[in-house]
């Protein structure tokens, strides 16, 4: 639902204080007119007549106040569009008052693909001791709340409270970026407009609407919003009013209507009360790893008869329909995944996102980490090397179905296949050693 969505998490710098390689980099290219073959040669542009540090200070500037002329133009076209959509200009202008680009979130939209951590690293930071502390203390702090919401919605207030947990550290770490400044940065940057736009006439119609007035709708630098860091689209489908005040007011700091808009949105997806979001599982000597996809599912008694057993060596109750998951490939942890862990991703379409919110959730009740141990001394694949897997495996006949540096079921599914072509365990892993191998 989220910047991915979602996502929670985000130094400031201003256009004078940017690097001017790193402000230029963000203009759009220009064509320049020709030279005439003759002409006067000009006396030294204010900039070439400083010394270098001053220079730079000069010419960033220059490429400030370029950025800002191009994004004034923005704003008049995008006006148009607003209007179109039923957005009014008293409404429109007021939103846009004193907006100006923030080149900082460009710098962190673009390097957002540089950071990679493997499952594990990720599970060590979003499941900390810490968290889980806090968490409980704040389950016990809300808990005629968070009750109330698990009545009305039927669900559990301690999945409730682990996405709150994550997305901003229990409303500790809400982000305080102008939502209208970071979305009009984002769409006019370009790189993901249309989606940035979207968002930014959905924010323009909650301010319409009076929910909020312009300067006080603030969150992260992507434009996620409130506790749980709704984004302006999913507000308006689904934020909820749970105190009755007549707003959905997820700003405050009041969690209620966050918490309650949170599980109404797991509710409209199809959340069942009572199933877990997965069991963690041992897999018996000789398993195949084929059957390890997210497309097969079976009854955990029928997974029982292959020999598979929660990590206290019973039989998973029937809670549903089952498939397994292995985040690690056959030298990690194991998984028997419910429906409950998809409708997780609907809020955050992230295998290891629904993984450390059902684990947390699962530590927020009181049970115990993870048991099995992890292959620590791999690393994360890079966004690159992702795009490498992609590619060569697309090349060799093992179709991944895109290239976007994103390790989905489709490219675990081409993983598996080739693993099977090279005589491999079929874990669908996409490791170093893997790549290598495609190498």
């Amino acid at each position: 639902m989220k910047r991915q969505a979602g996502a929670a998490l985000f130094g400031v710098f201003l256009i004078h204080g940017m690097p001017a390689g790193a402000v230029e980099q963000s203009l759009r290219p220009e064509t320049r007119p020709p030279q005439a073959i003759r002409v006067a040669m000009p006396g030294p542009t204010l900039a070439q007549s400083l010394r270098p540090a001053a220079r730079q200070v000069v010419m960033t500037r220059q490429a400030g106040d370029d950025i800002i002329r191009d994004f004034r133009e923005w704003v008049g076209s995008f006006r148009q569009r607003a209007l179109s959509k039923g957005i009014s200009a008293r409404t429109f202008d007021a939103a846009f008052d004193g907006v100006r680009p923030d080149p900082d979130i460009v710098a962190r939209d673009g390097n957002q693909s540089e950071f990679s951590r493997t499952i594990w690293q990720y599970l060590d930071g979003a499941v900390s001791d810490s968290r889980i502390r806090n968490g409980k203390a704040a389950i016990q702090d809300n808990s005629r709340t968070l009750a109330a919401i698990e009545s009305r919605y039927g669900v559990e207030k301690e999945v409730v409270a682990a996405i709150w947990g994550l997305e901003s550290s229990y409303g500790s770490h809400r982000g305080k970026s102008d939502i209208v400044t970071s979305l009009a940065t984002l769409a006019h940057d370009g790189r993901r407009a249309a989606f940035f736009e979207d968002q930014l006439i959905a924010a323009l119609t909650i301010i319409q609407h009076g929910d909020i007035p312009p300067r006080r709708m603030t969150g992260s630098w992507a434009g996620a919003m409130g506790h749980t860091q709704f984004m302006p689209t999913s507000y308006l489908e689904h934020a909820v009013d749970f105190t009755g005040d007549g707003r959905r007011d997820i700003w405050s700091d009041d969690p209620a209507d966050s918490l309650a808009s949170t599980a109404a949105y797991l509710a409209r997806f199809g959340w069942k009360k009572g199933q877990p979001w997965g069991v963690e599982v041992t897999l018996p000597r000789g398993f195949d790893y084929r059957l390890a996809d997210r497309d097969i599912t079976r009854m955990p008694s029928d997974w029982a008869r292959l020999g598979i057993r929660d990590t206290n060596g019973h039989k998973v109750p029937d809670h549903g329909q089952a498939a397994i998951l292995l985040p690690a490939g056959g030298r990690g942890a194991a998984f028997m995944i419910f429906d409950n862990f998809s409708v997780i991703r609907r809020y955050n379409a992230a295998d290891s996102y629904a993984l450390a919110v059902g684990h947390l959730s699962d530590r927020l009740r009181g049970k115990g980490p993870i048991r099995a141990e992890w292959p620590r001394h791999d690393r994360a694949l890079t966004r690159d090397e992702k795009i490498e897997m992609q590619e060569r495996l697309t090349a060799l006949g093992f179709d991944t179905e895109g290239v976007d540096g994103q390790i989905g079921p489709r490219t675990v599914s081409a993983v598996r296949s080739f693993q099977i072509a090279q005589g491999m365990a079929p874990d669908g892993y996409a490791s170093p050693q893997l790549l290598e191998r495609l190498r």
